[in-house]
């Protein structure tokens, strides 16, 4: 052991027998490497921008723990680090899917990974479970159960896990499962006689999330199959995560042995992005993009956007007015395009207006997007119809489903959730996003 790596080994243990003060920062550190180290600053290597932007928040509570430990002042300074990879085992076949196509069957997208999670304090304990969970599967905490609101990080962290996960081992046998996908599934397997096949298919993972676990309560056999589930998975060592909109507690209508199994392991509260975070991931988002942007720039989206999504739909927006005229997003640029966003709502656009404008777009019929059906040309529009009345005209979430009379609010939030998605991967449905709203500010 060289004589840096003893000296970090000595400073964690001083850590350890005080680590209930600073529990989080201490996970954290464990997972960091000094790179070098000199009479007066010790340089600390961090394998992605999260870890970076967390331990640079925690600097001087950092240098404190050090100087309490030598008896002398030593600055601290944080640098990213490329992760080693592990070292892999000749392939059995000459055959190997692409990482990309792997992540695409176990449902999971690309872009989620630890390195572009962004830390502060409203998530910092979410984001060290999850690490935990990562590096000792099955073992750490098992379920890890994510709650919060749209657009606060549970979706990114938990398919971080598994991402990370499956670059480690590529056999692992990983699902990133929707609330609604897995009830679907259920009863088309149902309905076509193929239950076995979709036991298989999910009761023995060595990693299954559920994202929006909350769409199974109220329906019977769908918990009666998820318990079956969730025990078989744990039973054989595998672990589960799950997502939410609330704690398992204020989930109506789920069955208490389910209850009680979600709050066996680890249940984490992700509070809403504060400035510092919500700025980090919009400089996060446009380096990902490669979106030339001013920080001043950042700061007024991250003022003005409430999530996650928003600040990333913001971005998008602002960058495809300025493509072409300038080099990169401004002041200037921002500032306007919030400017007119403040004067759509300042003309006090009404619910009415919002269906009136989708309903004319997609050219259907008020009925039918108030109603129960469920095809395609009109599922869409009433989805574009509750995210416009969610993130434009500010509306409850359960004022938007008495609105298009629906049951209960996870629609809405699904709803949501989809369009953000699509905001952000197809232009096409972002252009025609951008036309229905601006016919709002038109004909007001």
């Amino acid at each position: 052991m060289s004589i840096l790596s003893s000296f970090w080994n000595d400073f964690l243990g001083f850590l350890e027998k005080d680590k209930q003060k600073v529990p989080v920062l201490y996970s954290v550190l464990k997972q960091v490497k000094p790179i070098e180290m000199t009479e007066n600053e010790i340089l600390i290597g961090c394998e992605n921008q999260g870890v970076k932007f967390f331990l640079e928040k925690k600097t001087a509570e950092i240098e404190s723990n050090l100087f309490k430990h030598l008896n002398k002042k030593i600055r601290v300074r944080m640098v990213t680090i490329a992760q080693k990879r592990k070292k892999q085992e000749p392939p059995l076949l000459t055959f190997q899917p692409s990482s990309t196509d792997l992540f695409a069957k176990c449902g999971l997208h690309a872009k989620y990974s630890f390195d572009n999670f962004a830390v502060s304090s409203t998530n910092q304990v979410a984001f060290a479970a999850a690490q935990a969970v990562a590096n000792n599967l099955g073992h750490a905490y098992n379920p890890l159960f994510l709650y919060g609101g749209v657009g606060v990080g549970k979706t990114h962290l938990a398919q971080a896990v598994a991402k990370k996960i499956l670059e480690n081992d590529m056999t692992k046998k990983v699902c990133f499962c929707p609330g609604d996908q897995f009830i679907n599934e259920l009863i088309e397997a149902i309905r076509g006689k193929a239950t076995p096949k979709f036991r298989r298919k999910y009761r023995y993972l060595n990693l299954l999330i559920v994202d929006d676990i909350q769409f199974i309560a109220g329906k019977q056999t769908v918990q009666e199959e998820f318990f079956h589930t969730f025990n078989s998975i744990v039973s054989s060592g595998g672990q589960i995560i799950l997502t939410s909109d609330r704690p398992p507690t204020e989930i109506k209508n789920l069955e208490d042995r389910l209850r009680s199994r979600f709050s066996g392991g680890l249940i984490v509260d992700i509070q809403p992005p504060d400035f510092e975070l919500k700025t980090a991931i919009v400089l996060i988002k446009a380096q990902e993009k490669n979106i030339p942007i001013d920080i001043e720039a950042a700061k007024i989206i991250a003022e003005q956007s409430a999530d996650g999504r928003e600040l990333e739909g913001s971005l998008l927006s602002i960058y495809a007015k300025v493509i072409g005229r300038k080099e990169r997003v401004d002041l200037e640029e921002v500032e306007l395009f919030f400017s007119k966003k403040k004067d759509r709502r300042a003309k006090k656009i009404t619910p009415k207006d919002v269906i009136k404008a989708v309903c004319s777009y997609y050219n259907i019929k008020q009925s039918q997007l108030k109603g129960q059906t469920r095809t395609d040309t009109v599922v869409l529009p009433r989805q574009v119809a509750m995210f416009i009345l969610r993130k434009e005209l500010q509306c409850k979430l359960e004022d938007v489903a008495k609105i298009l009379k629906r049951k209960d609010h996870t629609t809405v939030i699904h709803a949501v959730n989809k369009v953000s998605r699509l905001l952000t991967k197809d232009q096409i449905f972002k252009q025609e996003m951008d036309r229905i709203i601006s016919s709002l500010s038109l004909s007001t």
